[in-house]
Formats: structure tokens, C-alpha cells, sequence
């Protein structure tokens, strides 16, 4: 039986377990990548485990979600992240050089490595064949510590391509009708692992476009194979030397295996409030749109916004629809500059903002009340684009740029001939000059704390038996932009876990921290796939600091759930999904923790006598680290030893 590039790359570098679907594996990370919205936690529970220098082949430390500096809070945490990199032996990447996936694949990600980053879309990479997986700040912490990351064995999903796009369908369009297929759930557990005749009509831009967002189907990661569209990319980047051909075996079995045709592939946009809402743009036609932003880690590749450009070249926006270009790194933004095409963006009527994150996570860029905002973005939950009544369409940049000039979303067999994707020109632009490299010597490196960067807090153990109420019931789907909201008043106070523990739940139930702050500790009961999107580990530490100590969910996202674990938050799920309805706000519950066992079933009785059974699928190691109360106090030790 042949191999699977997922498994070969995992068994390469296993530490510990055994790959087998289920099974608990423990692997080496080669590379980790932290960004300033999550890094600056993850760099003070570096600081909390006490090593002189990280263990890992490759660290970056990049700066591109708070690059607005208003106020002090942001530009201190960018001088602290510098001087933690320079202090031990990470690459510094500052504001405004671009975007942590754009970046990492243009200069760092290589095939057959693992890399572990604190953002969800860190399977970017899986774009050059990558093994790219998302996580919590700790868990990157640990990784640059040399601690292997452990996580269940992901099933591998196969995903055969056939034939080639066609017409106006893009990369973008493929992982739209994934979604659409699979739903936001339909990944989790897995690895979705692309082969087939179609994987080489696809350029490395376009596998990132689709590895990026397979985080939106709650995937573990996604991957491409390394081939000749590999090399060419490297090639361009000044790097082929970091080329290894690497692919399935033609005789690999998959867990499941899905085809997808793509010249059957047609321009798709997803409908407010989820990724997986998708429906071919055709049948939106006519709805008025009030601005478009081209951008993000998904879609701001000098591929990407070339296509754009050359749709808007020698044309104007309509007057009623702003548009906003936010290009992926300084590389993408000279080699536009190089072509004259930034003149088709700011001749059309276009406003240019900063490499960086910017609108995706309501860094500016918000739209009207109410407005229809097109987005090349790969999130369109309630509320994250800074308007909470905001109408967020996820599609292609052809789709934007078009809309930009309609005004309006039209139907695409309208539009024409199909312009010819573009290449990459012969002279990329190598900015690695840009990155900060650490000093030789470092033993006299100051790390510069400014006052809003706090300690992380201590928390205690597990007690042996917990008596809480309910502080919160919440529905399906609950995403992490719903317990912690994004936007730069709340992103900014990132390193000051009191701060931001203010603004939990804030956006659902302004009560919420009253209430939490009130009961000292509690529970959340929630639904569906609770945890979905983000990979901020804020969104279980600042509910633990708040007191919440266990969540019953009828499911759990993955990293979610990983950073609950983390922190002493006990993950429970319901045996039977319709004794969620048995549980509302106010409900005192006795939960028996000394009698959790990995993998067991507990009862939870109150005094108005419900009694309801949950179950967990800890393992050992992981109920440890919950009984410790957090990975941070169960390792530390082990770490100094």
C-alpha cells in the first residue's frame, strides 16, 4: 500500500505515537511563525518557560495585524516582539513588510517541512508542500522550546483534481465550492491533500489561495505536492536550492477521497455570515455593492492583484462603491510599482493601504451600515469587518474588481472574454534585506516591556470536585471572533490579559463578564462546532482568567479545543446532543472532576434535578495538563529539568 505525502512527511517526523487515525502523534517542528496579534502572548509564555534560545531550525516573529498605531499599546508591542527576537534568535519581520502567510511563503516555507503558527491560516504554506498547522500561542511556544506538537492523527482526505479552470473561474473559486460542498465542519479531523491531473495546471499562488482557506473547513492543514510548479515558484523567490520534489505514491490510499472537476469550476461567492454560505455569482446578480477590498493572506499575491489591476486598467470604479487594495508584502507592492499597474488601481479610483492585514480583521477598511462589502478575505463572520450589521461577500479578485466597476454584482457570462492568468515576471524583487536577523552575540540583548504588556496570569489546579452555574448558553457555529471581537480597540490589548478580558462575549451578551465575574467560576454551555475561525488562543485564556473552568459543547473546533486544554478548561461534549435543551443560563451544575478519566463519560447533576451525561476524548497526557491547570504549569518544570 502505498503513502500518502501526509503521512510520509508526518512519519519523518514523528516523536512520538503512531500514525494511525486517532491515535495521538507527537511531532518535530522545523519552522514556527507568530504574528503580533497572537505573538506577543506566545513570546511571554517563551519568556515563562525559561530557555536561552529557541530550539527550532527557523523562528519569525512578523508584524502585520496591529500596524495601526494609535496610542502607544500597539508600537510597544512591536519594540517588545523586536527586541524578544533579537534576545533569542528569531527573524524579525516589521510593520508593514507584509503579511505573515504572503511572507512565509515567499521567503521561508519549504517542502517536506513542518512549520507551526500561531493563525489559522498558517496552511498557507502547504502551497510549496509544507506540513502547516495552526495553533494556540502555548502550543507554539512549546514547539520553539523543542516540544514535539501532539494532536490526533487527522484522517487524510484526498482531493483529485481533474482538467484545468477555464473562463473566469479562479483558484479562489475551488475552495469556495469545497465549502459549499463540505460546509465549515467538513474538514475537522483532517488533512485535505490535493492530487491528480489538475494539481499541475495550478501555479503556487493559486494552491496557497485554496490551502489558506481550508482552514474555513476546520482542516488540521491542506497540502500540495512539491513539483516543477514548486521549483518555478522557489526559482522566482532566489531560493530553488530549497526545492524537493516530493508527491504522494501513485498507489496511495486515502481515508476519502473526493473529485472535483475543475473546468466545471465557476466564479462563487460566499453570503454573509459563514464561509460555506456559497452560492455561484451568477445568482446574485444585480444586488448593489457598496465596496470592494482586494487583499488579504488569501488573495493579495502579485498574481492575484495583477489580475485585478489589468481588469481595471483604463476603467473607473462606480461611483457609489469604494475600493480598497491592501497588497500581500513589499515584494507583491514593487512588482506591481515595476509594471506601472499600481496607477490602474489608484487611476480607477482605488485607495492603496498598507501591506498588512488591515480590513480582514477590522483593522479600518469597515464598511456603511448595513453596506455590501465584496472581500477577496477568507472570513465573513458577524461583526468582524469593524460593522456589525455589515454584509460581507467573500469572492475572487476578478469577482471584486468587477463588482468595483458594476456597482453591482453581475452575472460573470456578461463580462466577456477571460483575461490570461498572469506569470511571474523574470525579476522578482528579494526583500529579504527587510528582516531583522538576530545578533551573533545576544547574551546583552534588553527585552523592552512597555506598561501594557502584562504577565501571563497563574492559574490553579483542577479541584477535585467543581459546583458552578451556567454563565452563558450559546448556539451553533460560535466562532472566536463571537468571544473575542477583533478591531483595533480590543486587538491591541493582546498582551494584557485583564484588559482584554473586559470585552469577552462582549458583541453576544454585555453581561457576560459582569456575570462571570460574579459566579468566580462557571460554565459555558455551547452547540455546534463551538471555537470556529481563528486560532487566538485569547479567546480560551482571557474566559479562563473570567473563571470559566469547563465548556459542554455538542462539538468542538480543533484549536478551539486545543487552547481550552491549554489553559485548565475542561472540554466536555454531550452524550446525547438533545440534553443541550435541559441546560440554560443560571443552571448550578456539580461537575465530579476527580472522576474524569481520558476518554470517559461523567454525570453533571444540579440541585433542580438535572442530571445529564457528558463524555470527553482527552487523552492522558491531556487530562494531565487540565488536572495541572494548564500545559504552561504541567511542562515548565519538565522543561527546566
Amino acid at each position: 500500500m502505498g503513502q500518502t505525502l501526509s503521512h510520509k512527511i508526518i512519519k519523518n517526523h514523528l516523536l512520538s505515537g503512531t500514525p494511525a487515525p486517532g491515535e495521538s502523534i507527537g511531532l518535530r517542528m522545523d519552522q514556527t511563525l507568530t504574528q503580533d496579534a497572537t505573538g506577543t502572548m506566545a513570546c511571554l509564555q517563551w519568556e515563562a518557560i525559561g530557555l536561552e534560545t529557541v530550539q527550532t531550525e527557523l523562528s519569525v516573529n512578523y508584524v502585520d495585524h496591529n500596524t495601526i498605531q494609535m496610542g502607544f499599546r500597539n508600537p510597544d508591542d512591536h519594540r517588545y516582539l523586536k527586541s524578544v527576537a533579537e534576545r533569542y534568535g528569531m527573524i524579525f519581520s516589521p510593520a508593514g513588510t507584509g503579511i505573515c502567510h504572503q511572507l512565509h511563503l515567499e521567503n521561508f516555507a519549504r517542502p517536506g517541512k513542518t512549520l507551526i503558527g500561531s493563525d489559522s491560516h498558517t496552511p498557507t504554506a502547504g502551497g510549496v508542500g509544507s506540513l502547516a498547522i495552526g495553533a494556540g500561542g502555548l502550543s507554539v511556544a512549546l514547539a520553539m522550546a523543542g516540544e514535539p506538537y501532539t494532536l490526533p492523527m487527522p484522517r487524510i482526505i484526498g482531493i483529485h483534481l481533474d482538467n484545468a479552470l477555464t473562463g473566469w473561474a479562479s483558484a479562489k473559486d475551488v475552495i469556495l465550492a469545497l465549502l459549499g460542498q463540505l460546509s465549515v465542519k467538513g474538514g475537522v479531523g483532517a488533512i485535505m491533500e490535493y492530487t491528480g491531473p489538475g494539481v499541475a495546471s495550478l501555479t503556487v499562488p493559486e494552491r496557497a489561495t485554496i490551502t489558506n482557506m481550508g482552514a474555513e473547513l476546520g482542516a488540521t492543514t491542506s497540502l500540495f505536492p512539491s513539483d516543477e510548479q514548486t521549483r518555478r515558484f522557489l526559482r522566482a523567490m532566489h531560493r530553488e536550492a530549497d526545492f524537493e520534489p516530493l508527491q504522494a505514491d501513485e498507489d496511495a490510499v486515502y481515508d476519502e477521497l473526493i473529485t472535483l472537476d475543475l473546468a466545471r469550476i465557476e466564479p462563487m461567492a460566499a453570503c454573509p455570515h459563514m464561509p460555506d454560505k456559497v452560492v455561484p455569482v451568477a445568482e446574485l446578480d444585480g444586488l448593489a455593492v457598496n465596496q470592494v477590498a482586494i487583499g488579504s493572506c488569501t488573495n493579495s499575491s502579485y498574481s492575484d492583484l495583477k489580475a485585478a489591476a489589468l481588469l481595471l486598467q483604463g476603467r473607473q470604479r462606480h461611483e457609489d462603491t469604494d475600493l480598497l487594495i491592501a497588497p500581500g508584502s513589499k515584494q507583491v507592492l514593487k512588482m506591481l510599482t515595476r509594471e506601472g499597474l499600481l496607477d490602474a488601481f489608484l487611476d480607477s479610483g482605488g485607495r492603496l493601504l498598507e501591506c498588512a492585514c488591515g480590513p480582514c480583521i477590522g483593522m479600518g477598511g469597515s464598511p456603511s451600515s448595513g453596506g455590501v462589502s465584496v472581500r477577496t478575505f477568507n472570513r465573513n463572520f458577524e461583526g468582524r469587518s469593524g460593522t456589525q450589521d455589515g454584509q460581507i461577500y467573500l469572492t475572487s479578485p476578478l469577482v471584486a474588481a468587477q463588482a468595483a466597476l458594476d456597482g453591482r454584482f453581475t452575472d460573470p457570462a456578461t463580462w466577456g472574454p477571460a483575461p490570461t492568468k498572469p506569470e511571474l515576471p523574470a525579476d522578482v524583487p528579494d526583500i529579504k534585506n527587510l528582516f531583522l536577523y538576530p545578533p551573533q552575540d545576544r547574551s546583552k540583548v534588553e527585552v523592552q516591556r512597555g506598561p501594557n504588556i502584562v504577565p501571563l496570569p497563574p492559574f490553579e489546579p483542577l479541584p477535585e470536585t467543581l459546583a458552578v452555574p451556567v454563565v452563558l448558553k450559546v448556539g451553533d457555529n460560535i466562532t472566536t471572533d463571537h468571544i473575542l471581537p477583533g478591531g483595533p480597540q480590543v486587538t491591541a490589548l493582546r498582551s494584557n490579559i485583564p484588559a482584554i478580558s473586559e470585552y469577552i462575549y462582549s458583541r453576544v451578551d454585555p453581561e457576560f463578564v459582569t456575570r462571570a465575574k460574579d459566579a468566580g467560576q462557571g460554565i459555558i454551555v455551547g452547540g455546534e462546532n463551538y471555537g470556529q475561525g481563528s486560532s487566538r488562543e485569547h479567546a480560551a485564556l482571557a474566559p479562563r482568567y473570567l473563571g470559566i473552568r469547563a465548556v459542554v459543547a455538542k462539538s468542538f473546533a480543533r484549536i478551539h479545543r486545543a487552547n481550552l486544554v491549554n489553559f485548565g478548561i475542561v472540554p466536555l461534549t454531550f452524550t446525547n446532543p438533545a440534553d443541550y435543551d435541559a441546560l440554560e443560563q443560571g443552571t448550578r451544575l456539580t461537575i465530579p472532576a476527580a472522576t474524569l478519566r481520558a476518554g470517559g463519560t461523567i454525570s453533571l447533576s444540579s440541585a433542580e434535578g438535572v442530571s445529564i451525561d457528558v463524555s470527553n476524548d482527552l487523552t492522558e497526557e491531556e487530562l494531565a495538563v487540565i488536572r495541572a491547570g494548564g500545559k504552561l504549569n504541567a511542562v515548565r518544570h519538565t522543561i527546566e529539568d
